[in-house]
């Protein structure tokens, strides 16, 4: 097993399971020699119940999402082309697509014992939403492993109950004007020297290597937060072991305060019959 096929085992057992799952998975990959990939295993986050959601939708209809993240193409192409009349008939397939992808959603969760309370289903259809809006958030939702809901905000020219807002339909003459315009900044850009590329590729080369530095900093600093964050783990896991050794020692030692409770009241029961006695003897004796 590699990472991938690990990072998608983890996502896809049951939310409750995911500590536990993360772990023998880790240990696993530590095992088969893979300590990166357990590293970076143990740094995935546990998934709030929407995105766990989301994610088992991701798994389960694959094919009604990737006609999801098409509608958000189509929607793209509409935007950018300031056609209000395409816009105003994608918008009701929108809704329409949300609901019936919610709706399923809901089923498949109940199916593997998840309730959706209104709040979850309304950031999985926010999540949802994202998805279709923006293509880095269908990337991340198709890949099923979200951590966290998603949520966009706005849409370019539509607003965020997805309806057109201030969009006019686009003439032939102005959707000419507009291919002239691309025409006209490519020829632009074709025209650009050899110094200038020159220059342009050695401030590339420059940003790379910058680039490279900074993820090399990353790194070190990633493994050094996932390392501090195992220490902490380790710690908490030792004191949670000591609080219950307290608790067991509290327990028997209440448990041995009430034996001794008990056996104290009956040595005072005792005491006070033997000097009863005591008393009556000695009444006896000098009546002799």
């Amino acid at each position: 097993m590699d990472f991938e096929e690990a990072a998608d085992a983890l996502y896809a057992a049951p939310a409750a399971d995911f500590i536990a799952t993360r772990n023998e998975l880790a240990k696993q990959l530590k095992a088969d020699g893979d300590q990166l990939g357990s590293t970076r295993l143990k740094a995935m986050r546990k998934p709030t119940v929407a995105a766990w959601v989301a994610n088992l939708v991701a798994r389960s209809l694959p094919d009604e999402l990737d006609d999801l993240l098409a509608l958000g193409d189509e929607f793209r192409e509409a935007t950018a082309d300031l056609d209000g009349d395409r816009l105003r008939d994608l918008t009701p397939k929108r809704h329409q697509l949300l609901d019936k992808l919610s709706k399923e959603a809901v089923r498949l969760a109940s199916d593997e014992g998840q309730k959706v309370s209104a709040d979850v289903g309304q950031k999985l259809r926010e999540t949802l939403d994202a998805a279709l809006i923006d293509p880095a958030a269908g990337d991340a939702l198709r890949e099923g492993r979200l951590s966290s809901a998603l949520r966009h905000v706005g849409f370019g020219v539509v607003d965020e109950n997805g309806e057109p807002s201030n969009v006019t339909p686009l003439t032939d003459e102005r959707r000419q004007a507009a291919r002239d315009r691309r025409k006209a900044q490519q020829s632009e850009a074709d025209k650009e020297s050899a110094a200038t590329r020159g220059k342009r590729e050695a401030a590339e080369r420059e940003a790379e290597e910058r680039e490279a530095a900074e993820k090399a900093k990353a790194k070190q600093a990633f493994e050094d937060a996932v390392t501090a964050a195992q220490t902490a783990e380790a710690t908490v896991e030792d004191l949670d072991n000591q609080l219950d050794d307290a608790r067991e020692a509290l327990a028997a030692a209440q448990e041995q305060v009430k034996r001794l409770g008990a056996e104290l009241d009956e040595a005072r029961r005792a005491a006070r019959d033997a000097q009863k006695h005591s008393r009556e003897a000695r009444k006896r004796y000098n009546r002799l």
